[in-house]
């Protein structure tokens, strides 16, 4: 594999989209030794059509405002690879989006996804549409027209869409309800869904809560737990919330969170009646974090600065992509952080990770780490598909097992000769050898 020229490329052919670049460069360094010892990867040309998406789908919608003006966004589908199983990825809603960064979520989501060894393959959408501040007919109404164009190119067995950021189950019923309506099908076509209409109990909290698991699998193998445990976590939203209430069931302590206008830091610990708070600041059409220090004597709100530079013995990452850089890696082993779990996409910078590496700190990407949120969307699609609902119990251990399962995948393909885990390589091996294998087998299509 000729790395640098596949990058050259790829930045040639798709100018100014860094976030995707950098996913792709990421992936590739991780599994360069692995595909050079298998020529039949490169007889087949699987990298070249691995980092090009099947289909990329960009239209336009116009919505109308309650006082009757017309706004037109666009919206987005990336169908990047379905070699194990239908499409898989969620949907933005978020002023920031753009090609570059669902093509890297979308890139992410392929190995992601096979880590969970669930038939789902790769893909991500979404809008620059910015759902805070709108009435719930305008969101109704906007999610009505995306679903015009998107439904087209959609199904239970061609490309399953879920929430993400700025898409939650508000959203994705108003989706679901145009899709039914255009299609007559009731089917497992969304996952997010309400749970009185096909959804799965814990679907919510599951990526933060898939991300404890991991972060506690990787501290066992050091003879660790998280009972007793500081941890640091930024964002407030779905993941983060699943993260804090899991780890205060396992015995650890939160000590912040965080949002655009700054973070939060308590010191008494993160726990009960604040908890609930956090859904209550999520909820609002503010997005900010500072009404918390006013509800809770106990926190103080930092302006402007992430919570990386408090003490502390883990960090989670929940907000979003390349969040803690350099400087903050650095802080956060200065100030004692033996562990750094990524529960958003890609919130660690390369140079963060490279500080990690060589200071020895367990660290683990959030294709594997934050895999639960998906691996409980593909628990949801199977229970549509049996037309049964398993109890909160049910979805919980199973979502453990899959957790469990890809760190096993993780250590085997990324065990190091020293007995150390490079668990980025890990991740990246595993996932792609199971995609590449399939795509193998399915021939030059």
């Amino acid at each position: 594999m000729d790395l640098e020229k596949i990058m050259i490329d790829l930045e040639k052919h798709y100018p100014g989209e860094t976030e995707y670049h950098q996913a792709v460069r990421e992936v590739l360094e991780s599994i360069v030794d692995v595909y050079n010892q298998n020529p039949h990867f490169e007889s087949s040309g699987i990298i070249e059509r691995l980092i090009e998406p099947d289909r990329v789908l960009s239209f336009k919608v116009p919505w109308v405002d309650d006082e009757g003006r017309v706004h037109v966004n666009r919206g987005y589908r990336v169908q990047f690879n379905n070699a194990i199983g239908p499409y898989k990825g969620g949907l933005r809603f978020h002023p920031s989006v753009n090609l570059s960064i669902l093509k890297f979520l979308g890139f992410e989501q392929i190995f992601k996804n096979a880590l969970t060894t669930l038939p789902m393959g790769g893909g991500k959408g979404g809008s620059d549409f910015q759902p805070k501040g709108k009435s719930d007919k305008e969101i109704m109404r906007f999610c009505q027209a995306f679903m015009l164009e998107l439904w087209k190119i959609i199904g239970p067995e061609t490309d399953v869409p879920a929430g993400d950021i700025g898409v939650g189950a508000r959203e994705i019923g108003y989706l679901y309800g145009m899709y039914k309506k255009l299609t007559h099908e009731h089917t497992g076509i969304l996952t997010g869904k309400g749970l009185n209409w096909g959804g799965s109990l814990i679907r919510p909290e599951a990526t933060g809560f898939g991300v404890v698991y991991f972060t506690g699998e990787m501290l066992a193998t050091k003879g660790l737990s998280l009972e007793g445990k500081t941890v640091a976590v930024s964002g407030f939203g779905n993941v983060a919330w699943g993260a804090v209430t899991k780890l205060n069931e396992l015995g650890a302590k939160v000590v912040t969170l965080s949002g655009p206008d700054g973070y939060i830091y308590d010191e008494a610990g993160i726990s009960g009646e604040k908890i609930k708070y956090m859904l209550e600041l999520r909820a609002s059409n503010e997005d900010v974090v500072q009404p918390f220090a006013n509800e809770f004597s106990s926190a103080v709100f930092i302006r402007d600065k992430h919570p990386w530079e408090v003490k502390c013995d883990i960090a989670i990452p929940c907000a979003t992509q390349n969040e803690l850089d350099a400087d903050d890696a650095s802080k956060l082993i200065n100030n004692g952080c033996a562990c750094v779990c990524e529960g958003a996409n890609m919130p660690c910078t390369p140079e963060a990770i490279e500080i990690f590496r060589k200071n020895k700190i367990l660290f683990a990407p959030g294709k594997a780490a934050n895999a639960g949120g998906v691996a409980t969307s593909g628990l949801e699609m199977s229970q549509n598909s049996m037309k049964i609902m398993w109890t909160r119990e049910e979805v919980d251990v199973r979502l453990h097992q899959i957790m469990s399962a890809i760190h096993k995948s993780c250590v085997k393909n990324g065990m190091k000769p020293n007995g150390e885990v490079d668990y980025v390589k890990g991740a990246n091996i595993a996932g792609f050898l199971k995609v590449a294998n399939a795509m193998i087998d399915q021939g030059i299509v």
